[in-house]
């Protein structure tokens, strides 16, 4: 799909096209990525870890660390473009209207404020909005990410907060302004399989009743499969496949993805005596200027012009990869 219109047609909330991130002009941890996310939807990006998933994200919310470099053809959320906005507004929209949930709960809260006063400085920052009224709403979203005695947990240190708890509150933190699109890095990856499926149950209801636009980053397959409206794959940097979740999960085109869908059991399918795949070596750190398929030194399918420039094929009307293979490639190995 191209990244100019979202699945449900018009223009998208969250436009990424092109997206280059560089750090010290060393290391390309982001090349020419292009993403959207409609009101609505759940976009997951998903990879290895160093794929540049993180980075993205970070870039979007211009948040990236000091040093590092951010082009894109298009960055605009809401039609408003990114790459003009000036700090002071930026920071204003982050937060506000878009909003986002951090990798790692134990250390994303600051140990030295109670829960309310980090949520209420949200509201209140933003909008303005009375003290008073500003813990009410912290605690009625609390309740609402099901955490018990909200108003007793306002006046709590994150230290006295369970992981699952502090994920939630981070969760609460994010809505505290009702964004339009959310960010969520890795929200469950500290958490038990319990609390995970919590989470992900409470962000689709959320979803449902605000209307959310999320782009969920994972490395997590059962995740994508259970919340994805759409999937796009990230390797060194680039996006290799992007597709619908149902018909990338069905048809994988780009090498990768099928050794990433082959690391994963196929409930109803896989016996116990089956090996899993695996994909051998490591995600390579790209430096700027690098010209061709970056996966090409782990992939069984690697040839002479996989050093070359890579094209974008199409694979059907809302599936595209990054390979040098044709789109029919599977079906052809599969017959001989």
């Amino acid at each position: 799909m191209s990244a100019r219109s979202g699945p449900r047609g018009g223009e998208p909330l969250l436009d990424v096209r092109r997206l280059r991130v560089e750090f010290g002009g060393r290391t390309a941890a982001v090349r020419g990525a292009s993403l959207s996310v409609s009101k609505g939807e759940t976009h997951c990006l998903v990879g290895e870890s160093g794929c540049g998933k993180s980075v993205t994200a970070l870039a979007v919310m211009n948040l990236l660390a000091r040093g590092a470099r951010r082009q894109a053809e298009v960055l605009s959320f809401a039609g408003q473009d990114l790459l003009r906005l000036s700090d002071s507004r930026m920071s204003r929209l982050r937060g506000d209207r878009m909003a986002m949930i951090f990798q790692e709960p134990m250390t994303s809260l600051n140990p030295a404020y109670t829960v309310g006063s980090q949520m209420t400085e949200v509201l209140r920052r933003h909008r303005g909005t009375p003290r008073v009224q500003a813990v009410d709403r912290a605690a009625e979203l609390l309740g609402r990410v099901g955490i018990t005695a909200p108003g007793m947990r306002l006046g709590q240190y994150p230290h006295q907060l369970s992981g699952g708890l502090r994920q939630r509150v981070m969760i609460a933190m994010a809505l505290m302004c009702d964004p339009e699109l959310l960010v969520a890095d890795e929200p469950t990856t500290a958490l038990d399989v319990t609390v995970q499926a919590q989470i992900l149950r409470l962000l689709a209801m959320l979803q449902r009743d605000l209307g959310l636009g999320i782009l969920l980053i994972t490395h997590d397959l059962g995740i994508v499969a259970r919340v994805a409206d759409r999937v796009s794959v990230m390797y060194a940097g680039e996006v290799v496949e992007s597709a619908p979740t149902a018909e990338l999960f069905a048809a994988p085109r780009h090498p990768y993805t099928r050794g990433l869908l082959s690391c994963v059991p196929a409930p109803g399918k896989t016996r116990r005596e089956d090996p899993l795949g695996s994909i051998p070596g490591v995600v390579p750190r790209i430096p700027p200027g690098f010209q061709g398929c970056a996966f090409r030194d782990r992939c069984a399918h690697a040839a002479a012009s996989c050093a070359a420039a890579v094209p974008r094929r199409p694979a059907g009307p809302d599936h595209e990869f990054l390979c040098t293979l044709p789109a029919d490639w599977v079906r052809q190995e599969a017959a001989a």
